[in-house]
C-alpha cells in the first residue's frame, strides 16, 4: 500500500476511535469524576509523549534544528490562529472566538475539528515520511488517546439534551477531521520530500498547543489534579513504550 494511501486508512482508523470511546453513553455507564480527569490526563500524556518521541525528534533527525524549529512554531501559530479567528463552544467552557449565530452543536464541531486536526495531520506526515513501523506505533497510540476523548465530546453532548445514540453518532463524527488532515499531511510529504522536517515539527507544535491550551486545563477544572496528573504520567508511559518498542 502507497505512503498516501496508509496514511489516509490509518488517520481514519484513528478517528474512528473516537466514537469507540464514546459507546460507553449507550450503557449509561458515567466514569466518576476523578477517573473522567484521570482518562483526560492519560490522552494529553500520549499525545504529549508523542509530540516528542515521534514528532520533534524524527523532525531534528531528519531536518536539523532549524527547520525543526520554523515548522514548530508554525504549528503553533496556525492553532493559535484558529482558536482566537474560529467562532467554536466547548461543553463546558462556553464560546470561543468571534461571535457567530451557527448553531450549538456546529460550534461544538468546529471546537473538537480544532482540536483533532493535528492529530490526523500527524498520522499522515509519519506515513508519508516512509517510516510505517514508526507511524504504526504513533497511530496506535493517537487512537488510544481519542477513546478517552470520545466520551469527553458524548457526555455532555447528553448533559445538553442530546439523546445517547445522537451523542454517540456527533462524537464519532467528529472523529472524521482526522482522516481529512491525514490525507492533507501525507500528500504534502509524498509530493515534497524536503517538508518532512517541516511536517513533522508542524504536527508537534500544534499538538503541544491543544495539551497545553484545552486537554490539561480541561483534566484540572474539577480539583482532581492529582489523578489527571497520574493518568498523563501513565499515557506518557505508554507511548513512550509504544514508540519505543514499535518504531
Amino acid at each position: 500500500m502507497s505512503p498516501l494511501a496508509s496514511g489516509a486508512l490509518a488517520s481514519l482508523a484513528a478517528g474512528l476511535a473516537t466514537g469507540i470511546g464514546a459507546l460507553p453513553v449507550l450503557l449509561r455507564w458515567k466514569p466518576s469524576p476523578k477517573l473522567f480527569d484521570g482518562m483526560l490526563g492519560f490522552a494529553a500524556g500520549v499525545m504529549l509523549a508523542a509530540t516528542f518521541f515521534s514528532l520533534l525528534l524524527p523532525a531534528v533527525e531528519a531536518g536539523g534544528p532549524w527547520r525543526a524549529l520554523v515548522g514548530f512554531l508554525a504549528g503553533v501559530g496556525l492553532l493559535v490562529a484558529a482558536d482566537r479567528l474560529t467562532p467554536h463552544l466547548h461543553f463546558p467552557g462556553g464560546g470561543e472566538g468571534p461571535s457567530s449565530r451557527l448553531r450549538k452543536i456546529w460550534l461544538f464541531a468546529l471546537a473538537i475539528t480544532i482540536h483533532n486536526f493535528p492529530e490526523g495531520l500527524a498520522v499522515g506526515v509519519a506515513f508519508g515520511g516512509g517510516d510505517i513501523a514508526a507511524a504504526l506505533s504513533l497511530t496506535v497510540g493517537i487512537a488510544l488517546q481519542n477513546m478517552p476523548e470520545g466520551l469527553a465530546v458524548a457526555l455532555p453532548l447528553v448533559g445538553e439534551g442530546y439523546s445517547r445514540g445522537r451523542a454517540l453518532f456527533y462524537a464519532t463524527m467528529t472523529g472524521l477531521a482526522e482522516p481529512l488532515a491525514g490525507t492533507l499531511g501525507a500528500v504534502a510529504v509524498v509530493e515534497a520530500a524536503g517538508l518532512l522536517p517541516y511536517g513533522l515539527a508542524f504536527a508537534a507544535g500544534a499538538m503541544l498547543y491543544v495539551i497545553s491550551d484545552e486537554i490539561i486545563p480541561e483534566s484540572h477544572r474539577r480539583g482532581h489534579e492529582f489523578w489527571a496528573t497520574g493518568g498523563l504520567v501513565l499515557g506518557f508511559a505508554v507511548m513512550m513504550l509504544l514508540d519505543t518498542l514499535l518504531g
